[in-house]
């Protein structure tokens, strides 16, 4: 359990075949807005929240990454964050993280927790 967050368990996102290679899908994990994608062939989850502000990362459903595809941008301050560890690299939150979420497959579907 993250502190502060209440333990919701493992909840079904949706079938691991609606996950393409960068291919992102939303969902709620309790009242917490959560993303996955998969990045080289790996499943990767985080909140959906920049730790700038805490606001919503996307700028249109389920569009995560920057124009060249490398990075997930915030569309309201413009950080950038590596996909696979959710570093911010770039932007006014640079050296902080996106908070991940626990990922895994089972029996053919994709389910998360915090």
């Amino acid at each position: 359990m993250v502190e502060g967050y209440p333990d919701v368990g493992w909840v079904t996102v949706c079938p691991d075949e609606e996950v393409a290679n960068d291919q992102f899908r939303e969902f709620h994990l309790g009242d917490q807005p959560c993303f996955l994608f998969r990045r080289r062939g790996e499943l990767h989850a985080y909140r959906n929240q920049c730790p700038h502000l805490g606001i919503p990362l996307n700028w249109m459903p389920e569009k995560f990454m920057d124009l060249d595809n490398c990075f997930i941008h915030c569309a309201t301050h413009g950080a950038l964050f590596t996909p696979e560890s959710g570093d911010c690299i770039a932007g006014p939150c640079q050296g902080d993280r996106l908070i991940p979420v626990k990922v895994r497959v089972s029996g053919g579907v994709i389910e998360a927790s915090l």
